[in-house]
């Protein structure tokens, strides 16, 4: 078995609550994955990265975990679990799951036990507990609101996120130990990878005198007090032994929000191994940005040892046809914020220049992270309405930044019936409302229309198989507002980032992000468009 298989593998994130409802109760679950395994295969990607899909009482999606070893009732059983991962390697597809190591959630029970046992007991040690009459600092929360919420004996206890998720104490052995039989757990039951949960936290040095929220900025890099500290790499080279004791060894990727300088520690050979870049999913669609970017994050990989990873979209931003259809330099909260209106996206650019951006990323050397729905090209839907928001973000702010949940809407999988093929006839509905404008993303609507988004992300996968080889790539002068670049094996990508066409270079096209994929008859490469080219 190829050891190395994730270093340039396409990746398809799947949250589960909003993927697919087999048994109609308005939720995503194991076996509605397990169902459509044939459009994942269809579609050719090399491995799924299952979201959290954890006990939770859904105060963060799934990221305020009850029980890290298990499956939750509404979307599963172990058993479910282990026929969906058998089901997964049956169609050569790998498996990746969510760890969240930083917090578990409110409901955990050794924070039930923490909160029983009161001040000063063994349970608190293994959590961030203090006792004062005021917040230990003023620290902010991912989330909005004060770091810090206060128990009824009058300790305060520290979460990083919502109340719900209490951080845990990586300083306790009892934390290190229970992580890794998570670990081992999963990686017994045939999961090939993890992606860990902001992987930059975890580790604290809360003694002495702490920053307030002003200082934090100015902590020497490697001693902020909660924030990509140099201890927490310990905790990775000892995660590592536990991946190197499986043959294929596990792959793990650390979602890592650092400076770009500080990532290829958490991408290191004996550490995670390989680290997410978003650099492309934050760029403006531009030549001069992308081609630093790759620049830049190619260099960064070469230093760690690994491949980097390119990502447009994920279960935490707004989707990159609307982002791209949007001026740029638009506040994307802002934009949540007025329905989506102000200023109303051009959708037919956002979808031209999202269709090239996924076809230079397919081409670059590393692994590529597809989020579920964007091989149907939808949109964000930007108007769901307070009353049916689940973000915490929408709580903690008080109503005034509506949050994440317009990625997350359940997929439409046919044109037509009460949830779009995401659930049953006769099922509740969905779990977020999905809008009357789906019908026309549907998957099945897609599957025989050659020029479609769906067809045009397959043929690109296909061709990407058949092309990629030793990860290298030669960059080639192309003029203004055009980016370039050989790969090995004699196949050029390019892509036109102004809004006229541009002279079509020499050899036969085996890929064109607009129109037909196959790219019959062109004579020049589309504004805002990306051909592959071979000879």
């Amino acid at each position: 078995m190829n050891a190395d298989w994730w270093r340039q593998a396409v990746v398809y994130q799947v949250y589960p609550r909003s993927f697919a409802d087999a048994n109609g109760d308005g939720t995503g679950d194991l076996v509605g994955l397990t169902a459509r395994i044939p459009h994942l295969v269809a579609l050719g990607v090399d491995a799924v990265w299952l979201s959290p899909f954890y006990p939770s009482a859904l105060a963060d999606g799934g990221y305020d975990v009850d029980d890290h070893r298990d499956v939750d009732p509404r979307i599963g059983t172990l058993d479910e679990f282990d026929r969906m991962v058998t089901a997964l390697h049956a169609a050569g597809i790998k498996l990746i799951v969510d760890i969240v190591p930083n917090h578990s959630s409110n409901r955990h029970p050794w924070f039930q036990a923490a909160l029983a046992a009161g001040p000063g007991s063994p349970e608190r040690e293994r959590y961030v507990f203090r006792g004062s009459e005021h917040p230990p600092t003023d620290w902010v929360a991912s989330f909005g609101g004060p770091t810090w919420e206060r128990v009824g004996d009058g300790e305060w206890y520290l979460h990083m996120f919502a109340p719900e998720q209490p951080d845990w104490n990586w300083d306790h052995p009892d934390v290190r130990a229970d992580h890794e039989r998570t670990l081992r757990f999963w990686a017994d039951r045939g999961v090939d990878g993890f992606r860990i949960d902001v992987a930059h936290y975890l580790t604290k040095d809360l003694s002495g005198t702490l920053p307030s929220q002003a200082e934090l900025a100015g902590c020497p890099e490697g001693t902020h007090p909660f924030n990509d500290r140099d201890d927490v790499h310990e905790v990775y080279r000892s995660w590592r032994k536990v991946f190197d004791e499986y043959d294929p060894p596990k792959t793990a990727v650390a979602e890592a929000v650092v400076p770009t300088h500080r990532r290829p520690r958490y991408a290191s050979a004996d550490g995670l191994g390989q680290a997410f870049n978003f650099d492309l999913l934050e760029a403006d669609f531009d030549a001069r940005r992308f081609r630093d970017v790759v620049e830049r994050n190619l260099a960064l990989a070469t230093e760690a040892g690994s491949t980097s990873t390119w990502v447009l979209s994920n279960h935490d931003v707004v989707r990159h046809v609307s982002r791209y259809g949007l001026p740029d330099g638009t506040s994307y909260p802002q934009w949540l914020q007025t329905d989506g209106t102000e200023p109303e996206p051009d959708l037919a650019r956002g979808l031209r220049r999202a269709r090239a951006a996924t076809a230079f990323l397919l081409a670059l050397p590393g692994s590529a992270y597809l989020y579920q729905g964007e091989e149907l090209g939808l949109p964000e839907v930007a108007d769901l309405p307070g009353v049916v928001l689940q973000d915490p973000t929408w709580i903690r702010s008080l109503g005034t930044c509506k949050g994440r949940d317009g990625c997350r809407v359940p997929l439409p999988w046919t044109p037509d019936g009460p949830t779009f093929g995401f659930g049953p006839d006769g099922g509740l509905p969905a779990h977020l409302p999905q809008p009357s404008w789906f019908s026309r993303y549907a998957a099945a609507a897609q599957a025989g229309d050659p020029t479609s988004t769906l067809s045009f992300y397959r043929h690109a996968l296909a061709r990407r198989a058949e092309l990629q080889g030793p990860e290298s790539l030669e960059p080639l002068d192309a003029g203004e507002g055009v980016v370039a670049f050989r790969r090995p094996g004699g196949w050029t990508c390019v892509t036109n980032f102004t809004t006229s066409p541009v002279p079509l270079p020499a050899g036969d096209v085996v890929l064109a992000s607009w129109g037909d994929p196959r790219g019959g008859g062109l004579a020049a490469i589309a504004g805002e468009g990306t051909v592959w080219l071979r000879g």
